[in-house]
């Protein structure tokens, strides 16, 4: 243990004359002692620190964010801003006059200026000579310097953070309950809405819960991994330790013994995510390089009692075979909601067990387990139960082993693609016999094959007889404008009707959601016409976008918008609820995003105020995870083709959501380019080669990605950007700094003071990229993802499109009109050759 460093002490006469004279002699020599603890006769205040002995972690006090306000942390030595650990993180020092202090009893507590504990440590028992030492491992301990025992340990009161070595869960002999809580914000270490930990109801799981609502569950644990977290699995860098007994129940991880100096990290983030980081030496900085929560399916229960949740169907949610909605009506407007019943109910005596396979198990809160059964006696015990629902094996090792067992309704199943398991879930004979009848009659259906394929071509050719008559007369009858009392209009959208497959608002609903469409719930207009708050008679708030008669989007981008959000679903696009095709009135109704669009935020001079670093960084992150979901993730990739800050939604919490489908489109797995005369989009976020040539690709998108990062750094517009040095926009603006190494020039004032630059100017590096001239130097949308996650060093980017200096008569205006036809927030439609 080493020395405490302050000179308060007495040195002996001649020593201490000796060491004066040479300090004085050479001003220039430094002489530093590693000290990692404190005891009873020192004390640590603010502006002084202790080190862990290999000098990976910090203990001192700091202030988050600039705010001012003091907390004791532990922090990586490597990375000051990465705090670990907190100890008064619910009541700060608003002064640097705070002290840290162990008494003889081994208590360690914080006093203010004032003399006032603020924040204490607890000793179960009495301590001879105490002390305070950080650990390399990031652990604080109070212990007892006779008997080397520890009386206290931060590790046992985690904050946000799950180090390696950490245990989290239940200790049952002394009560104590570890799990990780949020910050509040990045500024407020104090805990946040979001907890995650060990459930130990039932078979214990990981639950992240935000309040008391459960937000993600990992299923149980297998014995390799949790069920649900595939991506968690032991490997050689990440040692999982799991275990459950009579006297405690926690996991924790460790790293492999040649990588035990890698510095790594959980953690769970303000917004309720939990990530795991690896540092990088070579760019000294953190790389996010796995979470917990992958895709829409991670969100709990989604799909609702007994339904099946897979990320790659459209929709995500199907029930189970064997069940079907339990209210069909909710279930076709939403799928997923209120869950799915059996078809056949239990007789108890008679059923039998349907195997699932390639799941995550269910939410293993209400079960039971037994280590010594096999999957027989497992399988016997649950038929004896009538209330048992399903069964599995607990290990999964070695073809298996041990019993888990569910009582009640399944809730929050999820295809796992490669690392699932089976589950046995309990089913009427009737519906296990239909299943098996299938496959014992296919020689049956062979035989009887013939007719079938004779009846259906009869059936065929009756139809194509029955379309035949049917064009010919409505082509006869469609002069008149009226096709069987009906106007034109109406006859062609009840048609479509049938092929949108979403579910139907009547006009009437609308209306009064809207107040009759009220200019007071007016809030918003473009190119296709407004767009209106309402609120439904169940109290939910809506948005609706009405499609103007004079609109540039015509009934093309209506349909279009409906088929292309109809497919998606993803926490970082704005959610479609619905259509209302009515004679000629055409919505669109989404949810209501409370904080309307991106560039309300960005570009006014009050508003972005508002938007701090760590904020303008969530939404570009959250615009990345979007863009990626549908270019890579999604049942069909999808290139949006006009991306930009207006289409750009932003829900209560700032999590930024991709609006405005209408000029999407879809590609085939194997496609990478197309080509149109039709060119869509908004000046300002089009690529070169789509504005000039026609020829948009998922680089396209990546391209209007980059703008936009470029935009929400600089709170500035692309298009209509002016500077009095030279003529460039926006791009070329960022471009010449960032050549210059002067990037941090081009970042909005509200944050030219953030801590975090060096984040700053890698973002700004990430649009650069995203926007040079040749769509093959861009980089796709999951390399963007890692890049703004990670701490990977970057290529360097080539000169961008659209760099050359525009005309100089174009800016010789200051007027308002001006900036009128400097804007670039409007769509065009259309771009036809004169």
């Amino acid at each position: 243990m080493g020395k405490w460093s302050r000179n308060s002490h007495i040195f002996p006469s001649m020593e201490g004359l000796i060491i004066l004279l040479c300090f004085f002699a050479l001003p220039h020599l430094i002489i530093s002692t590693i000290v990692d603890a404190i005891n009873t006769t020192h004390s640590l205040r603010d502006g002084e620190t202790i080190v862990s002995a290999g000098e990976i972690f910090e203990l001192g006090f700091f202030s988050p964010g600039g705010t001012g306000k003091r907390y004791l942390g532990i922090w990586y030595k490597k990375s000051i801003q990465t705090v670990v650990w907190v100890a008064n993180r619910e009541v700060p020092l608003n002064d640097s006059s705070g002290v840290a202090k162990v008494t003889n009893q081994g208590i360690f507590f914080i006093l203010s200026g004032k003399g006032i504990i603020i924040w204490s440590s607890h000793s179960p028992r009495p301590a001879h000579n105490a002390v305070v030492q950080l650990l390399d491992s990031g652990n604080l301990v109070v212990k007892d310097e006779r008997s080397k025992s520890f009386l206290w340990q931060s590790f046992d009161h985690p904050c946000d953070t799950l180090l390696p070595g950490m245990k989290m869960g239940k200790d049952f002999v002394t009560g104590l309950y570890r799990h990780l809580s949020s910050w509040k914000r990045f500024d407020d270490p104090a805990r946040g809405n979001f907890t995650f930990g060990l459930d130990i109801n039932g078979f214990p799981e990981w639950v992240l819960k935000e309040g008391s609502m459960v937000r993600f569950s990992s299923g149980p644990w297998n014995s390799l991994q949790f069920s649900g977290m595939p991506e968690m699995r032991s490997s050689p860098t990440f040692m999982n330790d799991f275990d459950f007994n009579a006297k405690e129940v926690y996991f924790g991880y460790n790293h492999g013994l040649q990588y035990s100096s890698i510095p790594t990290r959980v953690v769970i983030t303000q917004n309720g995510d939990l990530k795991h980081f690896k540092w990088i030496d070579q760019t000294q900085g953190w790389m996010h390089y796995r979470s917990a929560q992958e895709d829409t399916c991670d969100n709990y229960g989604l799909c609702g009692a007994y339904g099946l949740c897979n990320g790659n169907n459209t929709p995500v949610c199907s029930c189970l075979s064997g069940f079907v909605p339990k209210n069909k009506t909710e279930w076709d407007k939403e799928p997923g909601s209120g869950g799915c019943i059996r078809k056949t109910p239990l007789n108890c005596s008679g059923d039998g067990f349907m195997e699932v396979s390639g799941v995550k198990l269910p939410d293993s809160r209400q079960s039971l387990v037994n280590n010594t059964m096999n999957l027989e006696e497992c399988k016997n015990q649950c038929s004896k139960d009538c209330s048992c629902t399903a069964y599995a094996n607990l290990d999964i090792r070695d073809g298996g082993r041990g019993c888990l067992l569910w009582f009640g309704e399944l809730i929050d199943i999820k295809y796992s693609t490669g690392r699932g398991q089976s589950i046995y879930i309990r089913m009427a004979s009737s519906e296990l016999d239909q299943t098996h009848s299938l496959g014992a009659n296919k020689s049956t259906v062979k035989k009887k094959m013939w007719i079938v394929v004779s009846s259906v071509f009869f059936t065929l050719l009756v139809i194509v007889g029955i379309a035949l008559v049917l064009f010919v007369w409505r082509k006869k009858h469609q002069k008149k404008g009226s096709m069987g009392g009906l106007p034109e209009s109406s006859y062609k959208y009840e048609n479509q009707e049938e092929d949108l497959e979403l579910p139907l608002f009547d006009f009437a609903i609308i209306a009064r959601a809207t107040n009759n469409f009220s200019p007071k719930n007016k809030i918003g207009e473009g190119g296709f016409g407004s767009v209106f708050k309402g609120v439904l008679e169940d109290g939910q708030e809506i948005a609706v976008k009405m499609l103007s008669k004079s609109s540039t989007q015509g009934d093309n981008e209506f349909k279009n918008e409906v088929e292309q959000i109809a497919k998606v679903q993803h926490r970082n696009l704005v959610k479609l609820l619905g259509c209302c095709i009515q004679t000629d009135e055409k919505a669109l109704v989404y949810e209501f995003m409370p904080n309307k669009s991106l560039d309300f935020f960005l570009f006014d001079q009050v508003q972005s105020m508002s938007l701090d670093w760590p904020m303008r960084y969530h939404i570009i992150d959250g615009i990345a995870r979007g863009l990626l979901y549908l270019h890579q993730d999604s049942r069909q990739r999808i290139i949006h083709r006009d991306l930009k800050a207006g289409n750009i939604l932003l829900d209560n919490e700032m999590n930024a959501k991709i609006s405005d489908f209408g000029l999407a489109r879809s590609f085939g797995e194997k496609q990478t380019a197309a080509n149109t005369s039709r060119v869509v989009g908004t000046y300002g976020y089009m690529s070169p080669e789509y504005a000039i040539d026609g020829v948009y690709s998922i680089k396209s998108d990546v391209f209007s990605f980059g703008v936009l990062v470029l935009e929400i750094v600089s709170g500035k517009r692309n298009r209509g950007f002016y500077h009095p040095d030279h003529q460039l926009n926006l791009v070329g603006h960022a471009w010449r700094l960032f050549t210059e190494g002067k990037s941090m020039e081009l970042v909005a004032a509200p944050i030219s003071d953030a801590r975090n630059s060096h984040e700053i100017i890698r973002s700004i590096h990430v649009g650069l990229l995203c926007v040079q001239q040749s769509p093959e130097d861009r980089p796709n949308m999951s390399n963007v993802v890692l890049m703004l996650s990670s701490e990977d060093p970057l290529p360097q980017p080539k000169q961008p499109g659209f760099f050359h200096e525009r005309d100089r008569v174009e800016f010789s205006s200051s007027s308002s009109s001006q900036k009128q036809f400097l804007s670039n927030n409007f769509t065009i439609t259309v771009l036809d050759a004169r």
